[in-house]
Protein backbone atom coordinates (compact mmCIF):
# COMPACT_ATOMS: atom_id res chain seq x y z
CA UNK A 1 0.00 0.00 0.00
CA UNK A 2 1.38 3.69 -0.73
CA UNK A 3 2.68 5.51 2.00
CA UNK A 4 0.31 8.02 1.12
CA UNK A 5 -2.48 5.95 1.51
CA UNK A 6 -1.45 4.48 5.07
CA UNK A 7 -1.21 8.14 6.48
CA UNK A 8 -5.18 8.43 5.60
CA UNK A 9 -5.94 5.48 7.62
CA UNK A 10 -4.36 6.37 10.42
CA UNK A 11 -6.55 8.71 12.05
CA UNK A 12 -9.38 7.39 11.85
CA UNK A 13 -7.85 3.85 13.71
CA UNK A 14 -7.32 6.65 15.79
CA UNK A 15 -10.71 7.71 16.46
CA UNK A 16 -12.23 4.53 16.46
CA UNK A 17 -10.05 3.39 19.81
CA UNK A 18 -10.81 6.57 21.30
CA UNK A 19 -14.71 6.21 20.84
CA UNK A 20 -14.07 2.37 22.45
CA UNK A 21 -12.54 3.59 25.35
CA UNK A 22 -15.49 6.35 26.11
CA UNK A 23 -18.28 3.89 25.42
CA UNK A 24 -16.23 1.24 28.19
CA UNK A 25 -16.03 4.55 30.61
CA UNK A 26 -19.69 5.22 29.90
CA UNK A 27 -20.86 1.81 30.34
CA UNK A 28 -19.15 0.77 33.67
CA UNK A 29 -20.25 4.36 35.13
CA UNK A 30 -24.18 3.15 34.43
CA UNK A 31 -23.38 -0.06 35.78
CA UNK A 32 -21.58 0.94 38.45
CA UNK A 33 -24.48 4.12 39.70
CA UNK A 34 -26.86 2.00 40.50
CA UNK A 35 -24.99 -0.18 43.29
CA UNK A 36 -23.88 2.80 44.69
CA UNK A 37 -27.35 4.31 45.09
CA UNK A 38 -28.68 0.58 46.39
CA UNK A 39 -26.08 1.48 49.04
CA UNK A 40 -26.50 4.53 50.19
CA UNK A 41 -30.35 3.79 50.58
CA UNK A 42 -29.26 1.07 53.16
CA UNK A 43 -29.61 2.42 56.54
CA UNK A 44 -26.54 1.68 58.66
CA UNK A 45 -28.00 0.91 62.34
CA UNK A 46 -25.17 1.06 65.37
CA UNK A 47 -26.00 -0.10 68.94
CA UNK A 48 -24.19 1.11 71.43
CA UNK A 49 -23.72 -0.33 74.79
CA UNK A 50 -22.20 0.67 78.26
CA UNK A 51 -21.58 -2.30 80.07
CA UNK A 52 -20.82 -1.48 83.81
CA UNK A 53 -19.54 -4.46 86.16
CA UNK A 54 -18.61 -4.46 89.64
CA UNK A 55 -17.34 -6.30 92.63
CA UNK A 56 -19.13 -6.80 95.41
CA UNK A 57 -19.05 -8.12 98.93
CA UNK A 58 -21.67 -9.29 101.24
CA UNK A 59 -22.52 -9.55 104.75
CA UNK A 60 -24.61 -10.33 107.56
CA UNK A 61 -25.66 -8.48 110.36
CA UNK A 62 -23.03 -9.90 112.58
CA UNK A 63 -20.56 -9.39 109.78
CA UNK A 64 -20.39 -12.63 109.04
CA UNK A 65 -19.49 -13.52 104.92
CA UNK A 66 -22.76 -14.53 102.70
CA UNK A 67 -22.06 -17.17 100.47
CA UNK A 68 -25.91 -17.91 98.79
CA UNK A 69 -26.64 -14.98 97.03
CA UNK A 70 -28.00 -15.00 94.07
CA UNK A 71 -29.65 -12.46 91.17
CA UNK A 72 -32.66 -11.56 92.36
CA UNK A 73 -31.76 -11.00 96.02
CA UNK A 74 -30.24 -7.30 94.08
CA UNK A 75 -31.37 -4.21 92.66
CA UNK A 76 -29.44 -1.92 91.12
CA UNK A 77 -29.88 1.73 90.51
CA UNK A 78 -27.48 4.25 88.78
CA UNK A 79 -28.26 8.09 89.68
CA UNK A 80 -31.94 6.98 90.52
CA UNK A 81 -32.82 5.09 87.66
CA UNK A 82 -33.55 1.37 88.17
CA UNK A 83 -31.64 -0.72 85.93
CA UNK A 84 -31.47 -4.49 84.87
CA UNK A 85 -28.54 -7.07 85.97
CA UNK A 86 -27.28 -8.68 82.99
CA UNK A 87 -24.94 -10.98 84.57
CA UNK A 88 -24.26 -12.37 88.15
CA UNK A 89 -21.31 -14.84 89.57
CA UNK A 90 -19.41 -15.65 92.10
CA UNK A 91 -16.59 -14.67 91.72
CA UNK A 92 -14.21 -16.83 93.93
CA UNK A 93 -12.90 -18.88 90.85
CA UNK A 94 -10.94 -15.50 89.63
CA UNK A 95 -7.60 -14.70 90.69
CA UNK A 96 -6.32 -12.46 92.33
CA UNK A 97 -3.74 -9.23 91.05
CA UNK A 98 -2.81 -7.58 94.28
CA UNK A 99 -0.81 -4.14 94.52
CA UNK A 100 0.68 -3.46 97.32
CA UNK A 101 1.27 -0.06 98.50
CA UNK A 102 3.82 0.40 101.16
CA UNK A 103 4.47 3.81 102.94
CA UNK A 104 8.02 4.35 103.46
CA UNK A 105 7.77 8.01 104.78
CA UNK A 106 9.46 9.18 107.84
CA UNK A 107 6.49 8.80 109.44
CA UNK A 108 6.45 5.42 109.11
CA UNK A 109 10.35 4.45 109.66
CA UNK A 110 9.55 2.87 113.13
CA UNK A 111 7.09 0.38 111.64
CA UNK A 112 8.79 -0.98 108.47
CA UNK A 113 9.63 -4.24 110.28
CA UNK A 114 5.80 -4.54 111.32
CA UNK A 115 5.16 -3.49 107.29
CA UNK A 116 7.53 -6.33 106.10
CA UNK A 117 6.42 -9.07 108.92
CA UNK A 118 2.77 -8.09 108.06
CA UNK A 119 3.00 -8.10 103.99
CA UNK A 120 4.43 -11.42 104.51
CA UNK A 121 1.70 -12.74 106.78
CA UNK A 122 -0.94 -11.35 103.94
CA UNK A 123 0.68 -12.93 101.26
CA UNK A 124 0.89 -16.85 102.76
CA UNK A 125 -2.68 -16.04 103.79
CA UNK A 126 -4.25 -14.84 100.75
CA UNK A 127 -1.89 -16.15 97.57
CA UNK A 128 -2.03 -19.14 95.62
CA UNK A 129 -0.08 -19.77 92.39
CA UNK A 130 -2.74 -18.67 90.03
CA UNK A 131 -2.42 -14.93 91.80
CA UNK A 132 0.04 -12.21 91.01
CA UNK A 133 0.97 -9.27 92.76
CA UNK A 134 3.36 -6.30 93.11
CA UNK A 135 4.73 -3.86 95.57
CA UNK A 136 4.77 -0.10 95.44
CA UNK A 137 7.28 1.68 98.07
CA UNK A 138 6.75 5.40 98.01
CA UNK A 139 7.93 8.67 100.16
CA UNK A 140 8.85 11.83 97.79
CA UNK A 141 9.31 9.39 95.31
CA UNK A 142 7.38 5.77 93.97
CA UNK A 143 9.27 3.03 93.25
CA UNK A 144 7.84 -0.30 92.00
CA UNK A 145 9.94 -2.45 94.35
CA UNK A 146 8.29 -5.85 93.15
CA UNK A 147 6.78 -6.16 89.37
CA UNK A 148 4.14 -8.65 88.81
CA UNK A 149 5.04 -11.84 89.99
CA UNK A 150 3.08 -15.06 91.12
CA UNK A 151 1.71 -16.22 94.38
CA UNK A 152 3.89 -19.08 94.57
CA UNK A 153 6.15 -19.44 97.59
CA UNK A 154 9.68 -19.33 95.77
CA UNK A 155 7.87 -15.54 94.24
CA UNK A 156 6.47 -14.68 97.52
CA UNK A 157 10.06 -15.13 98.61
CA UNK A 158 11.17 -12.75 95.89
CA UNK A 159 8.79 -9.95 96.51
CA UNK A 160 10.08 -9.74 100.14
CA UNK A 161 13.84 -9.70 99.25
CA UNK A 162 12.86 -6.85 97.26
CA UNK A 163 11.63 -4.89 99.51
CA UNK A 164 14.39 -5.81 102.68
CA UNK A 165 16.57 -4.50 99.82
CA UNK A 166 14.59 -1.39 99.37
CA UNK A 167 14.67 -1.05 103.42
CA UNK A 168 17.92 -1.37 103.81
CA UNK A 169 18.55 1.22 101.33
CA UNK A 170 18.01 0.12 97.81
CA UNK A 171 16.88 2.82 95.56
CA UNK A 172 17.18 2.00 92.27
CA UNK A 173 14.09 0.42 91.40
CA UNK A 174 12.25 1.51 88.90
CA UNK A 175 9.77 4.68 89.11
CA UNK A 176 6.02 5.30 88.53
CA UNK A 177 4.65 7.86 86.69
CA UNK A 178 6.43 11.12 85.65
CA UNK A 179 9.82 11.64 87.59
CA UNK A 180 8.78 14.48 90.04
CA UNK A 181 11.29 16.65 92.26
CA UNK A 182 8.71 16.38 95.54
CA UNK A 183 10.35 18.74 98.10
CA UNK A 184 7.96 16.79 100.83
CA UNK A 185 7.63 13.26 102.06
CA UNK A 186 4.24 11.23 101.15
CA UNK A 187 2.48 11.13 97.74
CA UNK A 188 0.00 8.84 99.30
CA UNK A 189 -2.35 10.01 96.41
CA UNK A 190 -0.11 9.44 93.80
CA UNK A 191 0.82 6.12 94.87
CA UNK A 192 -2.63 4.99 94.62
CA UNK A 193 -3.15 6.76 91.50
CA UNK A 194 -0.06 5.69 89.13
CA UNK A 195 -0.33 2.13 90.50
CA UNK A 196 -4.03 2.06 89.36
CA UNK A 197 -3.59 3.73 86.10
CA UNK A 198 -0.12 1.62 84.95
CA UNK A 199 -0.64 -1.17 86.69
CA UNK A 200 -4.44 -2.17 87.30
CA UNK A 201 -6.30 -0.37 83.89
CA UNK A 202 -6.97 -3.07 81.32
CA UNK A 203 -7.02 -5.94 83.40
CA UNK A 204 -10.06 -8.18 82.88
CA UNK A 205 -11.58 -11.54 84.28
CA UNK A 206 -9.34 -10.78 87.28
CA UNK A 207 -10.42 -9.33 90.88
CA UNK A 208 -8.28 -6.26 91.31
CA UNK A 209 -7.46 -5.16 94.91
CA UNK A 210 -4.73 -2.66 96.33
CA UNK A 211 -3.64 -3.13 100.13
CA UNK A 212 -2.42 0.19 101.66
CA UNK A 213 -0.31 0.18 104.44
CA UNK A 214 0.11 3.55 105.82
CA UNK A 215 -0.96 6.22 108.09
CA UNK A 216 -3.00 8.22 105.53
CA UNK A 217 -1.00 11.27 105.57
CA UNK A 218 -0.23 12.93 102.54
CA UNK A 219 1.48 16.07 101.76
CA UNK A 220 3.29 16.14 98.12
CA UNK A 221 1.03 14.66 95.45
CA UNK A 222 -0.28 15.86 92.02
CA UNK A 223 -3.47 14.33 92.62
CA UNK A 224 -6.05 15.09 95.00
CA UNK A 225 -8.12 12.41 97.15
CA UNK A 226 -11.02 12.93 94.19
CA UNK A 227 -8.25 11.97 91.44
CA UNK A 228 -7.68 9.20 93.01
CA UNK A 229 -10.89 7.67 94.00
CA UNK A 230 -11.77 8.50 90.45
CA UNK A 231 -9.09 6.19 89.11
CA UNK A 232 -9.49 3.09 91.49
CA UNK A 233 -13.60 3.19 91.00
CA UNK A 234 -13.10 3.65 86.80
CA UNK A 235 -10.74 0.92 87.39
CA UNK A 236 -12.84 -1.37 89.07
CA UNK A 237 -10.46 -1.95 91.99
CA UNK A 238 -10.90 -2.99 95.36
CA UNK A 239 -8.83 -0.68 98.30
CA UNK A 240 -8.04 -2.28 101.49
CA UNK A 241 -5.57 0.00 104.05
CA UNK A 242 -3.67 -1.25 107.31
CA UNK A 243 -3.05 1.80 109.32
CA UNK A 244 -0.25 2.31 111.43
CA UNK A 245 -0.57 5.38 113.52
CA UNK A 246 2.48 6.52 116.06
CA UNK A 247 1.07 7.57 119.17
CA UNK A 248 1.82 10.13 121.50
CA UNK A 249 1.00 10.13 124.82
CA UNK A 250 -1.77 7.16 123.74
CA UNK A 251 -3.56 9.70 121.58
CA UNK A 252 -3.77 11.03 117.79
CA UNK A 253 -2.94 14.12 116.82
CA UNK A 254 -5.01 16.31 114.66
CA UNK A 255 -2.76 14.72 111.45
CA UNK A 256 -2.88 11.33 112.42
CA UNK A 257 -7.07 12.31 112.39
CA UNK A 258 -6.90 13.73 108.81
CA UNK A 259 -5.00 10.67 107.85
CA UNK A 260 -7.63 8.26 109.26
CA UNK A 261 -10.29 9.76 107.62
CA UNK A 262 -8.98 10.00 104.02
CA UNK A 263 -8.17 6.01 104.04
CA UNK A 264 -11.46 5.37 105.59
CA UNK A 265 -13.23 7.78 103.15
CA UNK A 266 -10.82 6.30 100.44
CA UNK A 267 -11.23 2.33 101.12
CA UNK A 268 -14.81 3.07 101.77
CA UNK A 269 -16.03 4.65 98.21
CA UNK A 270 -13.61 1.69 96.72
CA UNK A 271 -15.55 -1.17 97.80
CA UNK A 272 -13.09 -2.12 100.66
CA UNK A 273 -12.34 -1.21 104.22
CA UNK A 274 -10.05 0.63 106.57
CA UNK A 275 -8.14 -1.23 109.89
CA UNK A 276 -6.26 -0.13 112.70
CA UNK A 277 -3.27 -1.79 113.50
CA UNK A 278 -3.66 -0.22 117.37
CA UNK A 279 -7.34 -1.59 118.05
CA UNK A 280 -7.22 -4.87 115.98
CA UNK A 281 -4.73 -7.62 115.21
CA UNK A 282 -3.34 -6.78 111.30
CA UNK A 283 -3.44 -11.07 111.25
CA UNK A 284 -7.07 -10.49 112.47
CA UNK A 285 -7.60 -7.79 109.46
CA UNK A 286 -5.58 -10.29 107.00
CA UNK A 287 -7.96 -13.28 107.76
CA UNK A 288 -10.97 -10.94 106.90
CA UNK A 289 -9.86 -9.16 103.59
CA UNK A 290 -8.83 -13.08 102.53
CA UNK A 291 -11.92 -14.75 103.10
CA UNK A 292 -13.49 -11.58 101.40
CA UNK A 293 -11.69 -12.18 98.56
CA UNK A 294 -12.81 -15.61 98.38
CA UNK A 295 -16.25 -14.92 98.72
CA UNK A 296 -16.91 -11.74 96.13
CA UNK A 297 -19.87 -11.92 93.93
CA UNK A 298 -19.35 -10.25 90.35
CA UNK A 299 -22.56 -8.22 88.66
CA UNK A 300 -22.85 -6.00 85.64
CA UNK A 301 -26.03 -4.33 83.80
CA UNK A 302 -26.31 -2.16 80.78
CA UNK A 303 -26.46 1.36 81.80
CA UNK A 304 -29.34 3.24 80.57
CA UNK A 305 -27.71 6.34 80.31
CA UNK A 306 -25.16 6.18 77.48
CA UNK A 307 -23.66 9.51 77.67
CA UNK A 308 -19.81 9.73 77.95
CA UNK A 309 -19.83 13.32 79.74
CA UNK A 310 -17.45 12.88 82.26
CA UNK A 311 -19.99 12.92 85.01
CA UNK A 312 -20.30 10.96 88.08
CA UNK A 313 -22.90 8.09 88.14
CA UNK A 314 -23.78 7.50 91.66
CA UNK A 315 -24.66 3.35 91.42
CA UNK A 316 -26.34 2.10 94.70
CA UNK A 317 -26.53 -2.05 94.78
CA UNK A 318 -29.15 -2.59 97.93
CA UNK A 319 -30.24 -6.37 98.77
CA UNK A 320 -34.02 -7.39 98.78
CA UNK A 321 -33.30 -10.15 101.82
CA UNK A 322 -33.32 -7.68 104.88
CA UNK A 323 -30.35 -7.48 107.35
CA UNK A 324 -27.63 -7.48 104.83
CA UNK A 325 -24.24 -5.12 104.30
CA UNK A 326 -22.62 -5.18 100.73
CA UNK A 327 -19.96 -3.40 99.68
CA UNK A 328 -18.67 -1.96 96.42
CA UNK A 329 -17.70 0.68 94.48
CA UNK A 330 -19.44 3.97 94.80
CA UNK A 331 -20.09 4.80 91.33
CA UNK A 332 -17.92 5.63 88.03
CA UNK A 333 -17.07 8.47 85.69
CA UNK A 334 -18.69 7.99 82.72
CA UNK A 335 -15.26 8.67 79.87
Amino acid sequence: MPAAQRNKTTPIARIDLASLLLAFLLLTFLLLVPFKLAAQSVPTITAETHLIDTTISVHDAKGGLVLDLTKDDLSIVEDGIPQTIRFFSRAEQLPLSIGLIIDSSGSQEKFLKEHARDIAEFLRQTMTPEDRAFAVCFGNHLRLVSDWTSGSPTDQAGMMSALHSYDKGKSDFPELGPKEDRELGTALNDAIYFATTEKMTGIHQRRKILVVFSDGEENSSEHDLVDTIEAVQNADTLVYAIRYTEMKHGKMNASDRFGMRELDHLTSQAGGKSYDSHTMKVSEAFAEISGELRSLYAVGYHATNHGRDGTFRKIVIKSNRPGLVLRARSGYYAK
